[in-house]
Order: C-alpha cells, then structure tokens, then sequence
C-alpha cells in the first residue's frame, strides 16, 4: 500500500535504475561492436529466449540473472551492429557448454566443475566459459557461411 510520497519515491528510483542498465548495456554494446569492427568479423550471441525459465540457480545467482536485461542488451548490439554494417547471428546454446572446441566431444563428464573443462576423449583443458564462447564462435562462422551462400534455387 503505501502513502503518495512513497509510491513517488519507488517510482523516480525505478527510473534510476532503469537509466542505470539501459546505459550499461548500451556500453557494454559499444564495447562489442567496436571489438567487432577493429577485427573485422562479426559477432554471434547466444539465443537466450527463455533462459530464466531454463536455468536452475541458486538465490544470489537468480536475483543478478533475472534482474538484468538480456533483451535490451541483444537490442542495442544489434542495431549498433547494424549501423555499423556487422553480421550478427543468433546462435543456439545446446550444449555450448558441455562441447569440446578442439575436438568437438559432448559429454555430461567435460565439466568436472562450474569453472573447470576438461574434455573426456582428447584431453584438452580449459576455462568452462573460454571453452563455451569458441563454441559460439564456431557456430556463428558456420551460420555467417549459411547465411552468406547464394541461393541455389
């Protein structure tokens, strides 16, 4: 419920933070695209529909990912991307996670932990989210080649 004055005050903060995440995104966004631009290739996301319904987390995890913006933030580097004439490619995130970038092996037993990769059939060992982000790479140069073939017919 609430007096006035409350509902006042909630609401101008709302605003606050709603200005907050909208210009760290839009940072974040710039950083991207300018990365993009200064290497010369383009940039793959993961396709996050759904990601909050998918995801098992505890508290603390739960509260950053649900209170942060995935959307607004694909938004901003799309049409930053657009603008600046980058390919952008949603790329699906099936077991991004769990597959070897150098040898290509999915399985449940790569990830001994949260941080850690370890591939099970070719020993390759790395970081859990370096190893995830080449395989998002990988399959955005493979959608860009999709993308970019004439059509046959």
């Amino acid at each position: 419920m609430g007096t006035k004055s409350a509902k006042r005050l909630l609401k101008a903060r709302r605003r606050k933070e709603a200005r907050f995440a909208a210009d760290t995104n839009h940072r974040i966004a710039k950083q991207i695209v300018t990365e993009a631009e200064r290497t010369g290739r383009g940039i793959a996301l993961e396709n996050l529909t759904g990601i909050r319904d998918r995801v098992r987390l505890r508290r603390p995890q739960r509260v950053t990912l649900h209170s942060w913006a995935f959307h607004q933030l694909g938004q901003y580097i799309a049409y930053k991307a657009t603008r600046a004439g980058l390919a952008l490619v949603h790329v699906d995130p099936a077991y991004t996670s769990q597959g070897c970038s150098a040898c290509g092996h999915i399985a449940k037993a790569n990830r001994p932990n949260q941080s850690t990769f370890r591939c099970t059939s070719c020993g390759f060992a790395e970081h859990a989210d370096v190893n995830a982000a080449r395989n998002i790479a990988a399959r955005g140069v493979a959608d860009w080649a999709a993308v970019s073939l004439p059509n046959a017919a």
